[in-house]
């Protein structure tokens, strides 16, 4: 709507009008009760000695005023009332009344202006059906009560219903637009759910490669460098080497071709509301079939490094027990990455792995010492993003991270893990 009031190119409603189709039906309404008032008013004029031309004139201001029954209705029916006397305004108390009941004035004025209503037409009646019909005066009293009656109670009660049902239909719009409004919240609400599914599950994926290729890859590199370095004096080491990184490569893709199998899977019906990341690794591990990497499997882990020439030393403490499948790959995760970063960041160093099994929790630490400066370094890059993925794994599924040197020059990484 524009500030004239214009609707796509047409006049908006005059005045007080809503619709213009209602501006027009008062306008009807007004005329057809202007000229029964101006005719009454010609019949009341000759009654009482005055010129027609004024009773008309007057029936014809008296009825016009029912086109402000939606902006005035009390006057239209007090303009009604007082001129029910003369006994003119039949259109205009009939419709007045119902306007009256059916707008959002107080009840108690409606009760008080319908019972002086009733009252006045019953008086009306009475007095000139007494005068000009000779009855009995039971008669006379049943029959004006009657047209009382009938001219005041039924536009009441009509215009109650109608005023009532003109709110309920209103509440109901209310009720509709604010379902609306739930419904687009609810639909914005689950887009973002469903943008967060996607990133956690990005997040998670990256995760899982990041695992699995930079440590392969990283054992990979520190044969290939061993390999380079006695191919001419040790024959049967360097071909020992080359059998070692042919293992570590189709390792790297038989990981890489389960993760793979898992993306491709069919996809599972979004979950409802945001879970915690285990719960979506848990649900990944489910639609592939794969459990990925156990604690059953660190001892192998362990012993690749060693092939690559670290020294490891492996201390396992309480018995072991079978634990969550996320619970067991996220052991492994953190035990892969740091032997990883071992092999990246402090080469010749001493490494010590220790496993705790506990009552309602699993313990993992990898520590290692200061390099000893005689291995060449491997030239390994860094992106930064080992410590914080093994943070995620074990932070999502409500356990405790620490990382950082050690007084002797090396490195830690620990993690506890509820079993639960």
């Amino acid at each position: 709507m524009t500030k004239t009031g214009e609707v796509e190119g047409r006049a908006g409603p005059p005045l007080w009008w809503a619709r213009r189709r209602d501006a027009v039906g008062d306008v009807v309404l007004g005329g057809v009760s202007a000229v029964e008032c101006a005719w009454e008013g010609v019949l009341f004029a000759a009654e009482v000695g005055l010129p027609a031309a004024v009773g008309a004139l007057f029936g014809f201001v008296v009825g016009a005023t029912l086109v402000l029954r939606r902006r005035w209705p009390i006057a239209v029916v007090l303009v009604g009332i007082a001129v029910s006397p003369a006994a003119m305004g039949f259109l205009l108390a009939v419709v007045g009344m119902y306007t009256l009941a059916s707008s959002e004035v107080p009840r108690r004025i409606t009760a008080a202006l319908a019972s002086i209503s009733l009252a006045a037409t019953f008086v009306v009646m009475y007095l000139r059906t007494r005068g000009d019909v000779e009855a009995d005066a039971t008669l006379v009293v049943v029959l004006s009560v009657f047209v009382a009656v009938a001219l005041t109670v039924p536009p009441v009660l009509f215009g109650l219903y109608i005023g009532a049902r003109r709110r309920l239909m209103e509440s109901l719009q209310e009720r509709a637009d604010s379902l609306e409004r739930e419904l687009s919240l609810l639909a914005d609400r689950a887009e973002e759910r469903a943008e967060w599914a996607r990133t956690e599950e990005r997040t998670r994926i990256a995760r899982e490669m990041h695992d699995v290729v930079a440590h392969r890859v990283s054992l990979m590199v520190v044969h290939a460098a061993a390999l380079e370095a006695v191919v001419v004096k040790d024959p049967a080491r360097a071909a020992k080497n080359a059998a070692l990184v042919g293992d570590m490569g189709r390792q790297a893709l038989t990981e890489l071709r389960e993760m793979l199998g898992v993306l491709r899977a069919p996809s599972k019906p979004a979950v409802p509301d945001p879970v915690p990341a285990p719960a979506v690794e848990a649900a990944a591990f489910a639609a592939g079939g794969e459990e990925g990497p156990s604690l059953g499997e660190l001892e192998a882990l362990v012993g690749q490094s060693r092939q690559a020439g670290m020294a490891v030393e492996m201390l396992v403490h309480g018995e072991w027990a079978a634990y969550a499948a996320e619970v067991e790959q996220t052991a492994f995760r953190v035990v892969q990455e740091a032997l990883t970063n071992c092999h990246k960041h402090a080469p010749g160093a001493r490494v010590v792995v220790r496993l705790a099994h506990r009552a309602e929790e699993v313990a993992m630490q990898v520590e290692n010492g200061p390099c000893d400066g005689k291995s060449p370094e491997p030239g390994l890059p860094s992106g930064g993003n080992g410590l914080v993925g093994m943070r995620e794994r074990v932070l999502g599924l409500g356990g405790v991270f620490v990382s950082g040197p050690t007084d002797g020059g090396g490195f830690k990484v620990s993690a506890v893990l509820p079993v639960r």
